[in-house]
Parts: structure tokens; sequence; C-alpha cells
């Protein structure tokens, strides 16, 4: 198996004999050996969520994570007596992850065999790889960022605002305002191009090109004053979302473009991509120029464009679009938007800057 393909998101334990030593209903479950604690903390660290797949009573078992100390650091936990398969499923569909970005570690070569041949995408490893996990690329995100850091408990925050959403009996629209959510847009520095970087290499639902651009590409474009690099961060009453889009525009004397926008994936229930657009077209509006928007499809963005669509953007021509000189990435749709002025937005508060800064193209 290819396991360069993506980087691992969610990694996946059985409990008996493989997180803790010993078997839960025969002799109550023993302790966690050395390099499993020292492999869930660092993976924690990283970045990578972890979840629970185990034949055993919930409640139970639940408990023994609880008494071993580590419950915490487990996101899901899909703990009966169904296949393993269905589990792992489960726990993908719950964090909205794609297979392949899942991984499985259990003791059994069946429930191992068993996984492998209802959802061959996700990569399985025995208890006797556990030491060397950390080792493998899989596991190594190339830089570990704050909001990586963070990323558990950003999660969790998002589990408590769905149940707080199944029991709000009002319109979605009152719901949104009751989470009195903040999203901040500025221009990055060179502390935040890391995290932006992996935005545009983790998110491929939310991005509108899909093409990556590495740190020392957005390095040197912080320095270029035709561009603006923008990062989006929100945060609510349960907790940060943290960096959670990020645009990248190129200013030219009559038309803004759009050569990237990438949100997160986790906050597109909350209208973030909206939010950002609105405000884009605002900004044009006041400065006197039209917009225009890169949009490439790459099998999984097609909500990306719908989101254009919906914010007005169109194929129609515009002599504006004559004074973009064609570049590597040039190779989609560039969609056409004549701004007017936009309104706040109604579900959150906006801190945002002015780009009014006269074009240099």
């Amino acid at each position: 198996m290819d396991r360069s393909t993506a980087l691992v998101k969610c990694l996946v334990w059985d409990l008996d004999n493989t997180l803790w030593q010993g078997t839960l209903l025969e002799d109550g479950g023993g302790a966690l050996r050395d390099d499993v604690l020292r492999t869930v903390t660092a993976l924690d660290e990283r970045g990578v969520l972890q979840a629970v797949a185990s034949r055993n009573d919930h409640d139970h078992a639940w408990a023994r994570l609880e008494a071993l100390g580590v419950a915490e650091y487990f996101v899901v936990a899909r703990i009966g007596w169904g296949p393993k398969s269905a589990a792992v499923r489960g726990i993908a569909d719950e964090l909205g992850f794609a297979l392949g970005t899942i991984a499985f570690v259990d003791d059994q070569p069946a429930e191992r065999a068993e996984v492998a041949h209802h959802l061959p995408e996700v990569r399985c490893f025995t208890h006797e790889d556990v030491p060397g996990l950390l080792d493998l690329p899989d596991f190594t995100p190339e830089a570990v960022t704050e909001d990586s850091r963070r990323r558990r408990a950003m999660y969790q925050a998002g589990r408590r605002r769905t149940r707080a959403k199944e029991e709000f009996a009002g319109a979605d629209q009152d719901f949104l305002r009751s989470l009195e959510m903040r999203m901040g847009i500025r221009r990055a520095g060179p502390e935040d191009l890391t995290r932006v970087a992996e935005l545009t290499l983790r998110t491929s639902q939310m991005n509108a090109t899909g093409i990556h651009y590495p740190d020392a590409v957005l390095r040197e474009l912080l320095d270029d004053p035709a561009h603006e690099v923008l990062v989006a961060t929100m945060d609510d009453r349960f907790g940060a979302h943290g960096a959670i889009g990020v645009l990248l525009v190129e200013k030219h004397d009559r038309v803004w473009r759009l050569k990237l926008l990438a949100t997160s994936c986790r906050v597109v229930a909350f209208g973030a991509g909206a939010v950002i657009l609105t405000w884009l077209a605002d900004q044009a509006y006041r400065a006197g120029v039209h917009l225009a928007a890169d949009f490439r499809r790459t099998g999984r963005n097609r909500v990306m464009e719908v989101a254009y669509r919906f914010s007005g953007y169109t194929d129609d021509p515009c002599p504006c679009l004559d004074g973009i000189t064609a570049d590597a990435s040039d190779d989609g749709q560039r969609l056409h938007l004549l701004p007017a002025p936009q309104p706040p937005p109604a579900t959150m508060a906006l801190y945002a800057p002015e780009l009014m800064t006269v074009a240099v193209r």
C-alpha cells in the first residue's frame, strides 16, 4: 500500500491487548504500555485525532479509559458488538473524514482483515506497529501549528455545538445568532504561514482551485504589494474554531483577482464562506474595482462553485479580465462579479481590515 498519499487525520484504536494490556471482560484490563501512552499524547500534539472501535460493553470500557486517564484523547468511541468495519466507517462519517485519511490499529488479524476487506482505503496496523507509528510519514505533518495542537479541543467543542443545535427549538438563524460567533479577517503575517499552507493542503472540498501554496511561496507573496494574503479565524461561546479560511487576492487597477479561497469544512454550516465572499465584495465595491475568482474543478469541490454562483459570480465576459496575465495556475474558469454594497453579516460579528489600498498593477 502506498502510504504517502495522505496524512492520517484520525487513528482508530482497538482496546483489548492493543491500547491496554489484557482483556477487559476477563481480567479488567491492564495498564497502558509506555509506547502506547507516548504515541497517544504525541499524535494529539501533532493534531491527529484519535477514536476507539472496540468489542466491549460501552460503559465499562469508557470507565476504564477514564481510570487510565486517557479518555479525553478520544473524540469518538464506537464500543459495542458489531463489525469493526461498521464502527470505523461510522467514525469517519461522524468526523466528516474521507476513509483514506483514517488508520486502524488492532492486535487481531481477523479484525484487521475484516476492516481491510470492507474499507480498503483505511490503513491497518497491528499493535506491534505502535512503537514505530510516530516515525511514519503517515503521521508526520510538515509542521505542527497552534491549531494542530488544539484540533482535538476544537472537535470536542464542535460536538457540544451539535448537541446544542439538537436541543434548540427555534429557527436556524436564531440558533446561529445564539452561538455568539465572531469572525476575524486579517492580513497574514509570517507566523500565520504554516497554518495557511496547511489549510490549502488539508482542505479539498472547500478549496476553489485545489492548488496548494507552500510556505515558501506564501512568504514571497507577503512581500509583494500586488497581493493580499488574508487569514480568517472564528470563535463562539463554545470555543475557538481557529484559522478557518485563507484568501489570496491579486490586485489590478480595474479588478481584484481572487486566486484562492479555501475554508475549513468545519464551518460550512455556519455560513463562513458566504460571510467572507460578502465582505470581499463590499471591499471591492468600496475600492471601485470588479472581482474575478479562479475556479478549477477537482472532483470534490463542487460546493465552492455553488458558493461563487450563489454570491453572484457569472461567466459573463468583461473587459476588466483582459488585464489579468495568465500564469501557471490559470487552467480553470475565471468567474466575474460586478460588486455592490453589502450589509454586515446577520449571524455573527465581523472584524476585518479595509482593503482600499491603491492597486499597483
